[in-house]
């Protein structure tokens, strides 16, 4: 055989085996997009495609594990917990990357708010993790400023993190993108951009006069990467609707008409009894207008009433039922308690809602629909 007849047969046989390889190696194709059990419109929210009007609480400290985690108050039998909700209940939890880091070997670990959402799967419910408080309780304790809102949200800012939030974002949602028991994202509970003094606290705080297109554009451009991951959940913005620094007055509107936001929310405390409270500026009525004006549902994200040592268990249930029915009638999306825990303090003025409150069955008449 000649040197050229060698080189060709030679070339020939490289080729066929490239081919074999790639034709035996498998494809890496981008991850599949699976449709959200939820959606949401101006009229309101759906799940799997029925009128949906939901009910549930806030139950923060469902993914403290003691043998893994620091924790957020004390742990919770997650069987027990959602087998006890009404079927097709919302629950709202943290889902902060300090619960998620792993005591003992310093690395993240997914674990217990893994068994949330298949303890909720299990059971039937929905969950709407909670990404980061504004407070950073139960996180480093260090309110979120508007430096964090505008850049430092990309960056390792949290004393306790291992990863910069927009890793954290980006590794929840590729984690539990599709499971059937997610309802919803929240990136930020309560979020608001002022400026701290000497201390954080709201008395010491400013509001700077930018807040509210520093939250627009954070509200865009995290939005834009839950989708980048996930293109069917709904997002909802876990906004206060007070009047706080970043969406006072027609600043709530803007946030809202967000194309990253689906649901929005107003929590609800200080009103005892009263379904629609607040002024003509950022009272819950002005929010529902505003909501409808974009075509969003309003989801009550958070109601609140002190019982224990300064009212009983029923006056409370009485007030919230009331301020139930009165919202629903003019046309929230659905509603959340603040806040079940496993260990309640009777002999205290509280928000603490147990086992054996009455507003259990509260949950279970007037929502889930």
């Amino acid at each position: 055989m000649s040197s050229a007849g060698a080189v060709l047969r030679a070339a020939v046989v490289v080729v066929l085996l490239l081919t074999s390889c790639a034709q035996a190696a498998p494809s890496v194709a981008a991850p599949p997009q699976t449709s959200a059990r939820v959606a949401a419109s101006a009229d309101g929210l759906t799940l799997d495609g029925r009128p949906w009007w939901p009910s549930g609480f806030n139950a923060y400290q469902l993914a403290t594990d003691w043998s893994v985690n620091e924790g957020c108050g004390a742990m919770v039998d997650l069987d027990r917990y959602f087998a006890a909700l009404p079927p097709r209940s919302i629950t709202r939890f943290d889902a902060f990357q300090a619960l998620a880091i792993d005591r003992t070997t310093g690395t993240l670990n997914f674990a217990p708010m893994d068994a949330v959402l298949e303890a909720a799967r299990t059971h039937g419910q929905l969950v709407i993790p909670v990404l980061a408080a504004q407070d950073g309780a139960c996180e480093d304790e260090q309110f979120k400023d508007r430096y964090w809102y505008a850049e430092g949200w990309r960056d390792v800012a949290d004393a306790r993190a291992l990863v910069s939030f927009e890793e954290w974002v980006t590794r929840a949602v590729d984690r539990w993108r599709g499971d059937p028991a997610l309802a919803a994202w929240e990136v930020v509970g309560e979020p608001e951009p002022g400026v701290c003094g000497e201390s954080c606290d709201w008395t010491d705080r400013t509001c700077p006069a930018d807040a509210a297109s520093v939250l627009r554009r954070f509200v865009d451009d995290t939005g834009a990467l839950v989708r980048s991951l996930d293109a069917s959940t709904p997002i909802t913005a876990g906004l206060t609707g007070g009047g706080q620094c970043g969406t006072q007055g027609d600043e709530y509107r803007d946030i809202a008409a967000s194309p990253y936001v689906d649901i929005v929310q107003y929590h609800d405390y200080g009103a005892d009894g009263v379904p629609l409270p607040g002024d003509r500026w950022n009272g819950l009525e002005r929010r529902l207008t505003q909501a409808s004006e974009v075509g969003k549902p309003l989801l009550m994200g958070e109601i609140g009433q002190n019982a224990g040592s300064c009212s009983t268990l029923d006056h409370r249930a009485a007030n919230i039922e009331t301020k139930v029915a009165g919202q629903r009638a003019a046309g929230t999306a659905g509603f959340l308690l603040w806040a079940f825990v496993p260990d309640p303090r009777p002999g205290d003025c509280t928000f603490d809602i147990g086992y054996d409150d009455p507003l259990w069955s509260t949950v279970t008449r007037l929502g889930s629909g």
